[in-house]
């Protein structure tokens, strides 16, 4: 009797004690979860600081500088007024700038398709293992590690007119022409172009070996079979698995070379006769020989805009092939 008379009070009692609260997921900053997001964070933002400093800063303020008129007395009395879009007519209106412009895109186009090609063509003879490959490879990367100022020292020298050692070379073998390869307004852009092949060569070399070694062996295996052997081999096994590396070297390349100074300045410095001027020494030329910071900086937008448009039109018809 007395537990039946028991069992219903403890029921109601059960029933009217309140259900436990159920357990909220573990969360916030100092949960493991929220820590691990803070170190995360920890890490990245010392590169976003340094990005915004050394990159965004400068940006913002070339972008500013080309609407204003900043020349040397800017850095005693600080006063920069603008001058709206006069900067940007004076650089686009100016005699040299076609020149500039036409020269900007023969030394683009020239060493992108020299240095690709010629990378092209040594990262598939690599592709095939021997013996020292290894070493070779490594040789092959000493242009891309001297100091560009010391690789144009090196090259001014080598096409020097009167003491040169291509010139010397081509006397040893009968040729007593001396030309001028740096002073000759017809052959100091094609020098000029050379020498940059001769220099961006390791990096497409490099760039494009590595991806030679992400094609699958059984893939040429199951082309011997059908005949795809050699150049039908390239065409279609290589080559279309090879693409999204060549989108990737194409395009560094291009923003890369499109802004190339250093050497420019060491062999030619623009000459002779602004037959190697270019955007980028143009540009050089106006902020730091002649102290128009304003134009410079407005030549030097103009020429980010060019790369930025470049690499917008291809990415987008690159997809479009792709997506074919």
């Amino acid at each position: 009797m007395a537990d039946t008379a028991t069992a219903p009070g403890r029921a109601a009692v059960a029933d009217a004690a309140p259900a436990p609260a159920p357990r909220r997921p573990a969360g916030g900053w100092w949960s493991p979860r929220g820590r691990e997001r803070l170190l995360q964070l920890a890490f990245l933002v010392p590169a976003v600081v340094y990005l915004l400093l050394f990159f965004g800063y400068p940006v913002v303020q070339n972008a500013v500088m080309g609407f204003q008129e900043y020349s040397t007395r800017t850095f005693y009395t600080g006063e920069a007024p603008f001058v709206g879009l006069a900067n940007y007519v004076a650089v686009l209106s100016s005699n040299v700038f076609g020149t500039a412009l036409l020269n900007t895109v023969l030394f683009t186009v020239g060493s992108i398709a020299g240095q690709f090609v010629i990378g092209l063509g040594i990262a598939l003879f690599f592709h095939r293992r021997f013996p020292l490959s290894g070493v070779l490879r490594s040789l092959l990367l000493l242009p891309w590690l001297i100091p560009l100022i010391v690789s144009g020292a090196v090259w001014r020298w080598i096409l020097d007119q009167d003491n040169g050692a291509l010139n010397r070379f081509l006397s040893a073998i009968g040729l007593a022409e001396h030309p001028g390869w740096l002073t000759s307004t017809s052959l100091a852009l094609i020098a000029v172009i050379g020498v940059n092949i001769w220099i961006g060569i390791p990096f497409n070399t490099t760039i494009l070996y590595g991806g030679l070694q992400d094609v699958p062996q059984e893939l040429y295996e199951a082309a011997a079979l059908d005949g795809a052997t050699g150049w039908r081999a390239f065409r279609h096994v290589t080559w279309p698995l090879l693409r999204p590396v060549v989108n990737v070297v194409l395009v560094l390349g291009v923003v890369y070379t499109i802004k190339v100074l250093d050497i420019i300045l060491g062999l030619t410095d623009g000459g002779p006769a602004n037959a190697t001027q270019t955007i980028a020494t143009q540009a050089y030329h106006l902020s730091f020989q002649e102290f128009r910071f304003g134009e410079g900086a407005a030549l030097g937008n103009v020429l980010i805009v060019i790369s930025l448009v470049f690499a917008l039109l291809y990415l987008r018809a690159n997809r479009r092939a792709l997506a074919r």
